[in-house]
């Protein structure tokens, strides 16, 4: 079998005491009984909804019938609006998607070099975006064709189909040839959306300048960028001067140029609203295996939640080293388990978690442990966006991270945000005796995360408790054949009668991928098996709706959870 090494996009060079994946451990233990506390009458605060946002490359795939529906999925169970970041609104093009590219084409020069705009293509991106009923989080991004400098000709590549020329091989990434030109795209293109969805809307909406400029997304220096930035921040605020603005959108090991970029705005006084970082929780090496359709992994290997925490953290530190920056939000605008997107089961076959119940699970306890860091850290992470979406021409459940696979078929990870949806506003205090310890995060063995039972619980207005219990380790190879009983108790309720709604992902629960599986993996399913399968895909319900009533202000059940699996527990008073 041959294998690949080349660079894997989105991920940082600098591998901080974590490997680039977290290998398996057969012999490590299991979790063999838990103990769940909920204490009803606590009141933590308010319950940052830090996973209503996701982004994803494929800026032309978000006006297609598939990617409305999407978005009108999103939009049907949230109660909120998410914030929708895609890539390349910039760059220039016909408006042909595929995988890890697209254009918006807006900027373009007439023969004397006169700027002139088209936004044909940005309007039906965000009229999909504002009519689902979410917001805009606008990447401004890349650099037009017309405003390329002369240095990007030395950006020698060899056309394919696919690579038409240099400018799709990466000549978007140098900075525009002329920065005030760039000022003017910027604030007519501000000005164009205002005109477009009005003030109210496009106050909710955030702008950030570029994505990962510590890489090779951006072949400029550090200066030229916040140069940029500058001019960037300027042209939008002269449109929309309460606009929220903000980068650097760097990956998780872009410390010193995260750095860089706080005290030049903090040196110069320059708007600055929001700081965005990147983290991913693996990249398979070698990211790409060559070999028989369907073959193993060369070497099992998977996400690492601790090596995505660890990055969240030490950025969370450095934006803490600029007193004036302590209340401003941070956002992880790209927050995943593993990198690149697009690629799936048959380039490595450790991607397979991004079919299964794993992956679902993983998002839920990641996000409850960034909620545990923002208590325990100065800056607070308000967004931790997924950069999932949907692919076109693929296979079934080809294993790339997505919402959806062919066919408009969900998978087990739309299933996670239908439960975090269901939350109430108020965190409530939880504690479990099977969590994995807050201490091996600073172990500096680079070590994963080992399998915990942990908890996620909340309150709303109408009395509701809600709450998340999972079973999980970062070890996508780990099997246990026997559920682990977990005691479950609420305490401090009022008393009376409470209905109990029983919702579980697992894999025998709201999945389709174990449909399509026991069916024999049809890559051409009849009507039938494709009605069967999407039968499965929504959430469901583990057990009936059951009445209980609660005296002495005490609530306990026991819950059998498999490894991996999420049950939502709702107690809702009659």
């Amino acid at each position: 079998m041959s294998t690949s090494t080349a660079h894997n996009p989105g991920l940082s060079t600098d591998t901080n005491h974590f490997p680039r994946s977290a290998p398996s451990d057969p012999a490590a233990p299991h979790v063999e009984r838990a103990t769940v506390v909920v204490d009803a009458a606590s009141d933590r605060g308010a319950l940052t909804r830090i996973w209503e946002s996701i982004g994803y490359d494929e800026i032309n795939w978000t006006y297609t019938p598939t990617g409305r529906k999407l978005l009108n999925t999103f939009g049907e169970f949230s109660p909120r609006p998410f914030l929708i970041r895609p890539h390349y609104v910039f760059c220039s093009g016909t408006g042909f998607g595929i995988p890890h590219w697209g254009n918006g084409n807006v900027y373009h020069e007439d023969a004397d070099g006169n700027p002139f705009y088209d936004f044909t293509i940005a309007d039906q991106t965000y009229d999909a975006i504002v009519e689902a009923g979410h917001h805009v989080l606008m990447e401004i991004a890349f650099t037009p064709r017309d405003l390329l400098p002369p240095e990007a000709d030395d950006l020698k590549v060899v056309s394919s189909p696919t690579v038409y020329s240099n400018y799709e091989a990466g000549a978007w990434a140098y900075p525009p040839k002329d920065y005030e030109k760039w000022r003017g795209l910027v604030a007519a293109h501000v000005q164009h959306c205002v005109e477009r969805y009005g003030l109210a809307e496009v106050r909710e909406w955030l702008f950030e300048l570029w994505n990962e400029p510590d890489i090779f997304y951006w072949k400029g220096t550090p200066e030229q960028f916040c140069d940029l930035y500058r001019v960037t921040a300027e042209a939008v605020r002269s449109v929309l001067p309460d606009a929220r603005v903000g980068g650097p959108a760097v990956t998780g090991g872009g410390v010193e140029f995260l750095r860089t970029f706080l005290q030049h705005t903090a040196d110069h006084d320059v708007a600055l609203d929001f700081v965005s970082f990147h983290t991913k929780g693996s990249a398979f090496t070698p990211w790409r295996t060559y070999g028989p359709t369907g073959a193993p992994a060369p070497e099992k290997q998977n996400p690492s939640a601790h090596k995505m925490l660890f990055e969240i953290r030490r950025m969370q530190r450095v934006i803490a080293e600029f007193p004036q920056y302590h209340s401003l939000p941070a956002i992880v605008d790209e927050c995943d388990a593993g990198v690149p997107a697009h690629y799936s089961v048959y380039d490595n076959a450790n991607f397979a978690f991004q079919n299964t119940e794993y992956y679902p699970v993983f998002q839920v306890k990641l996000f409850k442990k960034i909620l545990d860091l923002n208590e325990t850290e100065p800056v607070t992470v308000e967004q931790a966006t997924s950069w999932s979406f949907y692919f076109e021409g693929e296979r079934f459940f080809e294993g790339t991270r997505a919402f959806l696979t062919a066919g408009g078929i969900e998978k087990p990870l739309l299933n996670a945000y239908r439960m975090l949806s269901r939350l109430g506003g108020r965190r409530l205090s939880a504690t479990s005796d099977a969590m994995s310890p807050a201490e091996d995060l600073d172990a500096g063995d680079g070590r994963s995360m080992r399998e915990e039972v942990d908890v996620l619980a909340s309150a709303d207005p109408a009395g509701r408790v809600s709450l998340l219990v999972w079973r999980h380790t970062d070890d996508q190879y780990q099997q246990d054949e026997a559920a682990a009983p977990v005691t479950v108790r609420v305490e401090n309720l009022p008393d009376g009668t409470y209905a109990v709604h029983h919702h579980r992902i697992d894999a025998a629960h709201s999945n389709a991928h174990t449909v399509w599986t026991a069916l024999g993996s049809p890559q051409n399913p009849t009507e039938d098996q494709i009605a069967a399968i999407k039968d499965r895909q929504g959430l469901e319900e583990f057990a009936p709706v059951q009445d209980v009533t609660v005296s002495g202000g005490t609530f306990t059940s026991t819950v059998e959870l498999p490894l991996p699996s999420v049950s939502l527990l709702v107690l809702e008073p009659r």
